[in-house]
């Protein structure tokens, strides 16, 4: 599938609604601060938005809506002749919608995937409407600090994936002749969110995805630095005191499978980032 790669200056027939297609057959994954965010316009707390509108763990959004034409099912957040019912707390990807964000040697761009702008297939107003650039579209959409927060998460997740590694490579476990950790990572990668979410189990879960901070909407930031040194914290409380080598590749797996979850939770490939772990551990010493 082709993909186009947009600057802010690309002009396109960019719009959104409330009420648009967009609402039904998508997948839509969200981070901690985006379920904090899409609770509290729901006015429930994280812990029953994730546990009534949520799946994988709370990182993915229900789509069990009435469905459209296409038999595509909602969102769950979609009410038929209203719309999106949290449309102010809405989360960047459909914040971003038809647009996709990634991030490429520190440099994030915007791109689109198709050989058509995919508005023009499915909504046809659009076509009435006035063009704008992809930096408008942006600004209206209010994506700053919810890109902020991705990008923040992301320090997160190669914060956790540290402890994994510190777990593999200064402990002892690597040069013990282990090679079952490196293909237990590589598993990882091949998972499913659900499978991800069950091997982690509710206790890292919780931890990972309603932590006891209070939400600032203006404050991303301040959130998830709290949220990491909560996950660190964790990390140092529950696997401080290992002594076996069993008990160390089982620390280090864990930890790379809450790394890999949340690179989920930001829309990662985390199949190529496990691939890309286990060639920067064995670049350390560490077999397979």
């Amino acid at each position: 599938m082709q993909t186009t790669i947009l600057t802010n200056q690309s002009v396109l027939p960019l719009t959104c609604s409330r009420t648009g297609t967009c609402c039904f057959g998508k997948t839509i994954f969200i981070n901690p601060w985006e379920l904090a965010s899409i609770s509290q316009e729901k006015k429930n707390s994280p812990k029953e938005f994730r546990d009534l509108y949520c799946e994988a763990g709370g990182i993915q959004l229900l789509f069990n809506g009435t469905p459209d034409q296409k038999g595509q099912a909602a969102c769950s957040q979609y009410k038929v002749g209203v719309g999106c019912t949290v449309y102010q707390g809405r989360p960047l990807a459909c914040r971003l919608y038809p647009l996709g964000r990634q991030i490429q040697y520190y440099k994030a761009e915007y791109i689109y995937q198709g050989d058509q702008f995919p508005c023009l297939n499915d909504c046809a107003e659009v076509l009435e409407l006035p063009k704008m650039s992809v930096g408008e579209y942006l600004k209206g959409q209010e994506v700053n600090l919810f890109e902020s927060a991705q990008d923040e998460y992301l320090v997160v997740m190669q914060n956790i994936a540290n402890i994994g590694f510190e777990l593999l490579l200064e402990t002892g476990l690597s040069t013990s002749g282990d090679t079952k950790t490196l293909a237990a990572w590589r598993a990882l990668g091949n998972e499913t969110p659900k499978q991800l979410a069950k091997k982690i189990g509710q206790e890292w879960l919780d931890c990972l995805m309603l932590p006891d901070i209070a939400f600032d909407k203006e404050n991303p930031i301040s959130f998830i630095q709290q949220h990491n040194d909560l996950l660190l914290t964790k990390a140092q409380e529950t696997f401080g005191n290992i002594q076996t080598l069993q008990a160390l590749h089982e620390a280090s797996v864990l930890s790379i499978a809450v790394a890999l979850h949340l690179a989920k939770a930001l829309g990662s490939d985390i199949k190529g980032i496990s691939e890309h772990w286990i060639e920067t551990a064995k670049s350390f010493g560490a077999q397979e």
